[in-house]
């Protein structure tokens, strides 16, 4: 709990600076701002963007972690919203089933202006739990427990959920569990990104839960 709390207080410190330095930015303005910091980290980070027509053939994303000859470090770029993602691995399990699903989540959220951590649960003793709704090729999803429920609250990023379709997670971590990054735009991120219109990095780890 106490490592909840600094980092609650150190997310707060740091909402309150980038709301004091852009209160006076119009809206298109912070969004050709968040434009330019996607594509800073993009390069920095040598990012291939594939287009979705391509990552839908066989629904790959080559990388150095799944294949270290690879020289390639692929995302696939969603054009109807900004996320670019990366299915580093799929896990060693199903889809994710119809009806209700638990899932435990290892992340880390980058900043991404800076490449400061904002949140994460590496350290803590349990991951993050959040609960999956699925009908159909739809998806519903909030969070149970965790610190991304204690910072911002139940609703889990969109961003989170568009991974979902494309993974299948096994029981526990380890090589078992999914493993996706994440590139979020503002808008599909949490509610506190879309108030003040900054985009984030996520690397999650997910596996498949029992209820508690």
């Amino acid at each position: 709990m106490r490592n909840i709390l600094l980092i609650s207080l150190l997310f707060a410190g740091m909402s309150f600076s980038m709301l004091s330095c852009d209160d006076e930015e119009t809206y298109a303005e912070q969004k050709a701002r968040e434009a330019k910091q996607i594509n800073a980290f993009i390069a920095d980070h040598d990012i291939d963007v594939i287009s979705m027509e391509k990552f839908l053939r066989d629904t790959v994303t080559l990388n150095p972690d799944e294949n270290p000859e690879s020289n390639r470090n692929e995302y696939v770029l969603f054009p109807d919203n900004g996320v670019y993602m990366q299915i580093v691995r799929r896990g060693d399990g199903h889809n994710i089933l119809s009806g209700e699903n638990w899932l435990n989540a290892r992340y880390l959220e980058l900043y991404i202006a800076t490449g400061d951590t904002m949140t994460m649960n590496l350290l803590n003793t349990t991951a993050d739990v959040f609960h999956v709704t699925r009908t159909g090729d739809s998806y519903s999803s909030s969070f149970v427990s965790g610190v991304m429920s204690t910072v911002y609250g139940t609703t889990v990023p969109n961003s989170w959920i568009m991974s979902l379709p494309f993974i299948t997670p096994g029981f526990y971590n380890g090589e078992s569990s999914a493993k996706v990054r994440i590139i979020s735009p503002h808008n599909e991120g949490t509610q506190k990104a879309a108030q003040n219109v900054y985009p984030v990095f996520y690397e999650i780890s997910i596996s498949t839960a029992k209820c508690q």
